[in-house]
């Protein structure tokens, strides 16, 4: 390892350090510590960081490392991310005690992947429409109605969520 390539990189990292850990906490709830899935993805972006062409695009470039980590985790664990399945597993290891974001958390889970995934990186890394498009390998607009999307239905679940919960305590 240089010394050149280390101080290089962390140069980089230094910057994204709080938008990076924001995703992989939002990325990794209720399922692993997210100080494992960025280890894992440092490691790795560490290893390919020569061929990153654009240093501008460090964010994007740990991001993409990192969902394509979590990907290949879930796939191997096959882990059932079904509504009541993720319930019980926040429910179990949920270390909020925050009803609102147990809520969020489990709304989010209902999303589709890819709208998921641009709200975490729109909302909590601050990565812009295009670089989130490059990750995604999709148009701008794509990523737009994505997170349109996302919101509405989020917005969707959480109001039924609260409904529910407002009925309960009526009772």
């Amino acid at each position: 390892m240089s010394k050149r390539k280390q101080r290089e990189f962390m140069r980089l990292y230094e910057p994204v350090h709080e938008g990076f850990e924001r995703f992989c906490r939002a990325r990794t709830y209720a399922f692993s510590d997210h100080r494992d899935l960025m280890n894992e993805t440092l490691l790795v972006a560490f290893k390919k960081f020569e061929g990153l062409e654009k240093h501008d695009s460090f964010l994007p470039f740990l991001i993409g490392i990192a969902i394509r980590l979590v990907g290949n985790q879930l796939q191997k664990k096959k882990l059932d991310f079904s509504d009541n399945a993720f319930e019980a597993k926040v429910s179990s290891t949920s270390k909020m005690s925050d009803p609102d974001v147990h809520f969020l958390y489990c709304a989010m889970s209902a999303l589709p992947a890819e709208q998921k995934e641009a709200i975490l990186m729109k909302e909590l890394s601050g990565l812009k429409m295009k670089e989130i498009a490059e990750i995604q390998s999709c148009s701008e607009d794509a990523v737009k109605q994505r997170v349109k999307r996302g919101k509405e239905k989020l917005r969707e679940l959480l109001e039924h969520e609260m409904s529910y919960e407002q009925r309960n305590e009526l009772l």
